[in-house]
């Protein structure tokens, strides 16, 4: 059985394969290259900054990689939005992927709030 810290990785790496995959769409379909550059940067160091959570040296780090975790799944949200409302992206695009971002976003809040510490 996957243990929670195995699901959530996986979670994560699937959201940023479907981020670069919207990445490649936007650049070489839309040919807009600004707005996916900055949802590419977010969508992805989600999940980099979990593995570094997972990784480390202390509980402190720890806590601190989750909340930036977190705070890049807010950033990719807003990306989206802004992606969605100057139609580059379809309201099914927007729906299915800004879901899985919402998911995470609900994961990431939980781990914060049950690390124990709210700095």
């Amino acid at each position: 059985m996957e243990n929670f810290g195995d699901f959530i990785r996986e979670k994560c790496l699937d959201f940023a394969v479907d981020i670069v995959k919207m990445y490649k769409h936007l650049c070489e379909d839309k040919k807009e290259y600004v707005l996916s550059k900055q949802l590419l940067r977010s969508g992805t160091s989600i999940g980099a900054n979990l593995v570094e959570a997972q990784n480390g040296i202390s509980h402190r780090d720890f806590v601190a990689k989750i909340y930036i975790s977190l705070k890049e799944c807010a950033e990719t949200g807003y990306w989206l939005k802004i992606l969605f409302r100057t139609n580059y992206i379809t309201r099914d695009e927007y729906d299915d992927i800004n879901g899985k971002c919402q998911e995470l976003n609900i994961i990431f809040n939980s781990m914060t709030k049950n690390s124990g510490n709210k700095n």
